[in-house]
């Protein structure tokens, strides 16, 4: 875990030199023809080795994530109902994103022209917003005829309702073939995860490049708009984290100031860690100790949550594609609201529960491609994510303990905890 926080403050101070030295540079007046092409390259290739992941292990992710959601089904009705108020609540977390995002980025948008340069420095030129998606043409995509084609074609997802097709039929198989298979896209995420981690390591050399282009073709122009991203994500993580404490008092009967004070202390340790599986044993001792769930809901919901259900997932993936299309002056068509909702549920009950510097890229990319929002923004988003990912982990050990609270009511034979007058 230091050595990703090292790399977090390494990619911050990478971002800042490479916007210093390039506005400096190119404010300058003398600046090498070749320094910005190559510095756009070199940023460029560091790109497509993040890229070249994404369709593999979203595809892997998504088998091992459905074979495991179909064990956890097996293990009894307390499961069933935890997944069904993981899925309610990811639905509904989906849809008030895509509503209120878009409220807010009308209401307050993204200085015109620091997001002209940022846009600009990014991608070389002003995005052009896709083309119109008519409805009938969009519904006949989501059949693949082809599943090789649309990974080649980035159609992000024709594949994802393909591997979800595809696990579902796993999880039918015999024991022997449904094990083989499982085991193999396992061992093909985790060597993509191995990938990205090696990725990340030039992460500071690649983001300097890619910032040291922006600074050259924009100057400095371009941090308010960052500025602005990581106020806009990180607010959305907060209003999810604090949306969990009237959800506690409402289904779980635990008053909002017991459950602030229970949760406390696991919420310092993903505050400090950045990571859901790392604070586990803390959500199990607050969630025994000071919220009196039994030993078997504790066991059982917790590591669950950890492993499928990050509510504050879709929130903040979605509002990081919100911000890019607002800045690129896209306006995305219901269909492609939908498709991006789709792939947001589904990539967050696939995803690692990690910290952000190494699911942020695969996380949010198949949403960028599946509404039609460049992706060269990406690296510079993620040189500060380090800000959002903290309210991120946050909110979601928060949801966490929040829907293990209301399980723990409705659990027969565990005593009912009454309501706080506080």
């Amino acid at each position: 875990m230091s050595i990703l926080k090292s790399l977090s403050a390494r990619v911050l101070i990478a971002l800042a030199l490479g916007l210093g030295i390039g506005a400096f540079l190119g404010s300058s007046g003398n600046l090498p023809g070749w320094l910005a092409s190559t510095t756009e390259a070199i940023g460029s290739l560091w790109l497509g080795f993040l890229q070249m992941t994404v369709i593999p292990l979203v595809f892997a992710l998504l088998v091992v994530g459905v074979a495991a959601v179909s064990d956890a089904m097996s293990a009894g009705r307390l499961t069933a109902k935890a997944l069904a108020w993981f899925a309610g609540l990811l639905a509904g977390a989906i849809v008030l994103t895509l509503l209120v995002y878009e409220a807010v980025l009308a209401a307050w948008p993204v200085d015109a022209e620091s997001a002209r340069l940022l846009v600009a420095g990014a991608t070389g030129a002003n995005a052009p917003p896709p083309q119109a998606i008519e409805f009938g043409a969009w519904l006949k995509s989501l059949a693949p005829s082809n599943p090789v084609a649309a990974a080649a074609g980035n159609a992000i997802l024709p594949l994802v309702i393909f591997a979800l097709f595809f696990a579902f039929a796993v999880t039918r198989l015999p024991d022997h073939q449904r094990t083989i298979l499982v085991q193999m896209f396992d061992a093909v995420a985790d060597a993509m995860i191995v990938i990205v981690k090696w990725v990340l390591l030039a992460a500071p050399l690649g983001v300097f490049a890619l910032a040291l282009t922006l600074g050259l073709r924009s100057g400095l122009g371009a941090t308010g708009a960052l500025f602005h991203y990581v106020l806009l994500v990180s607010a959305g993580c907060i209003v999810t984290a604090l949306a969990c404490y009237p959800l506690a008092a409402l289904f779980g009967r635990v008053g909002p100031l017991r459950f602030a004070r229970a949760i406390a202390p696991a919420q310092v340790v993903a505050f400090s860690t950045q990571s859901s599986i790392g604070t586990l044993p803390v959500m199990v001792e607050c969630a025994r100790k000071n919220l009196d769930v039994p030993e078997h809901v504790a066991g059982l919901v917790l590591p669950l949550a950890v492993a499928v259900f990050r509510l504050t997932s879709p929130v903040a993936n979605l509002a990081v594609v919100l911000f890019i299309c607002h800045v690129s002056g896209i306006q995305p068509t219901p269909a492609q609201f939908a498709a991006a909702g789709l792939v947001a549920f589904a990539v967050s009950i696939s995803s690692v529960g990690l910290p952000g510097q190494l699911s942020f890229f695969v996380s949010v990319a198949p949403i960028c491609l599946a509404i039609g929002a460049p992706i060269e923004l990406l690296p510079l988003l993620l040189a500060v994510e380090v800000i959002p990912d903290i309210f991120r982990t946050v909110g979601n050990v928060t949801a966490d303990l929040m829907v293990t609270t209301i399980l723990n009511r409705g659990d027969k034979g565990v005593r009912v905890i009454a309501p706080e007058t506080a």
